[in-house]
């Protein structure tokens, strides 16, 4: 747990993953341009003293995943949000077994989201409800812009979608996290448009879906959509380490998410291994709104850093925080 001022910030990164994109998993040349877009994201928004080599980013392990959370990171619970890119990577990009195999050997520390795609069908719907038996799951990641055949992407509002998030409903899996956020080469911009999240929130009210990278840059659309669907959250990862190259721009966009969704409805990711947790953590408990932009978004409180930091994505996961974690009465009410 992360003590800073007499205050103690329980850490949930609530989107992490365990990728190969070396050499010998790409299928084709678009998996090299995907993991050089990747490294361009973590090269241009990190700190020098937090930058990777190539080599080191292209494949770190498990070993490494829980040193940079648990030893290092400040990291109390995290949770992968696997991509598969099977059209890319020949074993695809998030290593399924690998990252299972450490969530069954740490529980209390990680927990397993995996992915579904609507276009393989009936096929796809067995394999969903065999997933969920075996990885117990509580949540799915999807990307609606992931390539498969002459598909460039699939909407939410699709009714094999429905079909599939109908069967989320059916098998207790309550939390659709989808990437909407910054196009990534060489998949499509459009694909990640977040228009299609609006009708899927209207008609699965039961369900919460989480906008990983909050729609970025289609925060405006983001925001006009969650502030009527009080069933849709936003995922602070990408938007967060601009904290550091542009801490103006931040700054616009954690106003705007509490102004439109109010504290409970944000969670931090570091979206590890795109940006370690550990310097993101300490800067977002440091992180103060520019004197001059306060008569537009107030300052942020300490409550609020906590419930976004930790404690919205444990109560949305039945994650159990300790005593000096959580939020006194005098806080809650």
């Amino acid at each position: 747990m992360y003590r800073k001022d007499g205050e103690s910030y329980f850490i949930v990164d609530a989107h992490v993953a365990l990728w190969d994109a070396r050499p010998g998993n790409q299928r084709n040349i678009h998996g090299k341009q995907f993991i050089d877009c990747f490294y361009d994201y973590h090269r241009n928004l990190s700190p020098e003293s937090e930058l990777w080599p190539y080599e080191d980013y292209l494949y770190y392990g498990g070993e490494r995943l829980m040193k940079d959370l648990f030893v290092d990171g400040h990291v109390d619970h995290a949770i992968f949000q696997p991509a598969r890119l099977g059209a890319f990577y020949r074993t695809g990009f998030g290593q399924t077994e690998e990252a299972f195999a450490l969530t069954r050997k740490h529980p209390g520390k990680l927990t397993y989201n995996h992915y579904f795609d609507p276009r393989f069908e009936e096929a796809g719907l067995r394999r969903l409800r065999e997933d969920a038996a075996r990885f117990g799951l509580k949540g799915v990641k999807l990307y609606t812009a992931e390539w498969k055949g002459d598909s460039r992407g699939y909407k939410l509002d699709d009714p094999w979608t429905y079909r599939y998030l109908e069967a989320c409903r059916e098998l207790g899996i309550r939390n659709i996290h989808i990437h909407k956020g910054p196009t990534i080469r060489p998949l499509d911009r459009d694909a990640f448009d977040v228009a299609d999240v609006d009708k899927a929130a209207t008609d699965f009210t039961d369900l919460n879906f989480v906008v990983e990278h909050c729609g970025l840059p289609r925060l405006e659309d983001f925001c006009w959509i969650a502030t009527q669907e009080p069933n849709v959250h936003a995922g602070l990862a990408v938007a967060i380490p601009f904290m550091h190259t542009r801490p103006r721009y931040f700054a616009q966009i954690i106003g705007e998410l509490l102004y439109w969704l109010g504290e409970d409805r944000v969670q931090f990711s570091s979206d590890y291994a795109l940006w370690t947790p550990k310097w993101l953590v300490e800067r977002f408990v440091d992180f103060r709104i520019p004197e001059d932009m306060t008569d537009e978004y107030p300052q942020l409180t300490v409550v609020q850093k906590k419930k976004i930091l930790g404690l919205n994505a444990a109560a949305m996961y039945g994650i159990e925080v300790p005593a000096e974690g959580r939020l006194s009465e005098a806080a809650v009410a």
